[in-house]
């Protein structure tokens, strides 16, 4: 099935053209891992496994034995060897397994029949990278294995950053040059059927495991494209597990619980990085499974578990500057699509004013997620959001509307010691005035930090007696749950 090819888009005697310029056919997808849609094959880079240093951090994967120049040199060529061997068109035919067996057997024939000298590890390391530079992501591969990667952070080839247990630390990853990063990038967002080149710099897409992606390539990026993930852990966190990690107490995750199962407006307020969207997830999972429920996100990426979702996506403009489809277009037209609950993935500018609409309208238990970094500055981004979006509503109405609106904010935090804190769990109470009155049911006061230089800090009920939302609680036969749980948050 694997015949032999010419030389389509690559150099003789183990150079490689430069992977963008690459001519072969479109039939020579290697979408065979459910990944690239674009057919960009490039060398893989001098370093493809993490090693760490400064802050400790669990081992990799594997560890690899220092590399040479020799064995950069044997891969050239079979990479080489290999391209002008295997016939991708038949290749993108078989699932994952099927064509790394095939590209392992080919590569083992070649070195065979060239005789290079290397050891059983040396072949194994070699046969790894080669897989991931014709089926996945090349250097980036090693990173995305590992699930106790939160961030990459990838600034032009020759740097390399990951967060890992909250601490930002540098990776030895490195890729050839910028060609084969740019490369990578629009293998990536070519995916979701958006693009990123010199005319259209700025892109936001996902990985197949729903991974956050955002590329921002040169001329805007001076010292070579940046490409950032968010990565996504295999296993969905869920509040217990946050309990465990001291993120909330076992009585804010049961409160958290209630305000999800008796449809409370939510909106989760946070800095970057702040597990704003984690903790959308989680709550997410207290909806009932009959209940139908609405998703529009800049980039999908929230994992309902529900069976009834209807997921949106917001698309940028075309290459003439057509065809855009925006947050706001988003929500209106998912108001006519018979939504019992609307969740928003990230609330930027004025379509903040149709969320609140729908919140005010019958959708109630409708959730988003906001930039602020405490519960008053998050209504006073709203308002500002409204007024960049040209309503000329005066100031008063515009807070009615987002007093009547919203019942709870969920305030999450990162502390600079790495770890990530509800720090208030929020209730929108009314007007008084021209002022919107909130209280508190929950707050994270810091007490100082041990030897170590983590924050010690402990999570306290502000003593309210029923919460704004009592008689909602009582509607879904939840108020003897809610009352238990503010009796045992007062004596903690």
């Amino acid at each position: 099935m694997f015949g032999k090819r010419g030389n389509e888009g690559f150099g003789k005697g183990g150079s490689i053209s430069p992977p963008v310029q690459s001519s072969m056919p479109a039939s020579a997808s290697v979408a065979v891992v459910e990944r690239p849609a674009a057919p960009v094959l490039a060398e893989p880079a001098r370093e493809t496994m993490p090693v760490m240093r400064g802050q400790p951090s669990p081992p990799p994967v594997r560890k690899k034995a220092v590399r040479t120049e020799d064995y950069y040199d044997t891969k050239s060529q079979v990479f080489s060897a290999l391209i002008d061997t295997i016939d991708l068109s038949q290749l993108a035919k078989l699932d994952t397994e099927s064509a790394r067996e095939e590209i392992r057997d080919i590569v083992n024939d070649i070195i065979t029949i060239k005789n290079f000298a290397m050891s059983i590890s040396e072949q194994e390391e070699l046969l790894e990278d080669i897989c991931n530079d014709v089926l996945g992501y090349g250097p980036l591969e090693p990173l995305l294995a590992r699930d106790d990667i939160a961030d990459i952070m990838v600034n032009g080839a020759g740097q390399t950053f990951i967060e890992v247990n909250g601490k930002t630390i540098e990776s030895e990853v490195r890729f050839r040059d910028n060609a084969q990063l740019l490369s990578i990038c629009q293998r990536i967002v070519s995916q979701v059927g958006r693009r990123v080149d010199e005319s259209s710099p700025i892109c936001d897409a996902r990985l197949p495991d729903g991974s956050r992606v955002n590329v921002i390539a040169p001329p805007l990026a001076i010292d070579g494209t940046a490409l950032t993930i968010r990565k996504f852990k295999k296993d969905k966190l869920k509040l217990d597990q946050l309990v465990k990690f001291g993120a909330i107490t076992p009585e804010g995750a049961v409160l958290l619980q209630i305000i999800g199962r008796v449809r409370c407006n939510v909106v989760i307020s946070g800095g970057t990085g702040s597990g704003k969207t984690t903790l959308l997830n989680c709550l997410t999972g207290y909806i009932d499974l009959e209940e139908r429920v609405i998703t529009c996100e800049d980039t999908a990426e929230l994992q309902l578990q529900q069976p009834h979702v209807v997921r949106l996506e917001t698309r940028p403009p075309n290459i003439e500057g057509e065809g855009e489809i925006t947050m706001r277009d988003l929500i209106k037209n998912c108001l006519r699509m018979r939504p019992e609950r609307i969740i928003v993935g990230e609330v930027r500018g004025p379509e903040v004013f149709d969320l609140l609409q729908a919140m005010n309208t019958g959708h109630d238990g409708s959730m988003g997620t906001i930039h602020a970094n405490t519960p008053r500055e998050c209504l006073s981004r709203m308002e500002s959001m409204i007024a960049m979006g040209g309503f000329t509503l005066p100031a008063k109405t515009v807070r009615e509307i987002i007093a009547g609106s919203i019942d709870v904010i969920i305030q999450a935090a990162r502390l600079r010691d790495g770890s990530r804190r509800i720090t208030h769990i929020t209730e929108v109470v009314g007007m008084e005035g021209d002022v919107i009155i909130t209280q508190d049911l929950m707050r994270y006061e810091m007490e100082g930090e041990d030897a170590n230089g983590k924050i010690i800090g402990r999570h306290k009920s502000t003593g309210i007696g029923r919460p704004h939302f009592w008689d909602r609680a009582r509607y879904f036969n939840e108020d003897k749950r809610l009352a238990a749980t503010l009796d045992a948050m007062e004596k903690d």
